[in-house]
């Protein structure tokens, strides 16, 4: 993900777009490319939570094995 904008820009280049959207003003084609670019930023973010998610999720494992006494003993009787 490092050839993307991170997610706060992302979200706010969204938000920006959606406001100029919401207006009403654009002609129709200028409307229909913001919209396609709308998509893609939406996608970007979700990718964006996509690996934050993945990223807690692998820490909270980690943090539970930790925790784990049944894991623990087991590693330290295998030693």
């Amino acid at each position: 993900m490092t050839d993307t904008p991170d997610f706060e820009k992302t979200l706010a280049e969204l938000d920006a777009l959606v406001q100029r959207m919401e207006a009403g003003e654009l002609p129709l084609a200028q409307a229909m490319a913001e919209f396609e670019r709308g998509i893609q930023l939406t996608r970007q973010c979700q990718a964006h939570l996509e690996e934050a998610r993945a990223q807690v999720a692998a820490l909270l494992d980690e943090t539970r094995a930790d925790q784990d006494p049944v894991n623990s003993e087991s590693s330290e009787t295998s030693d």
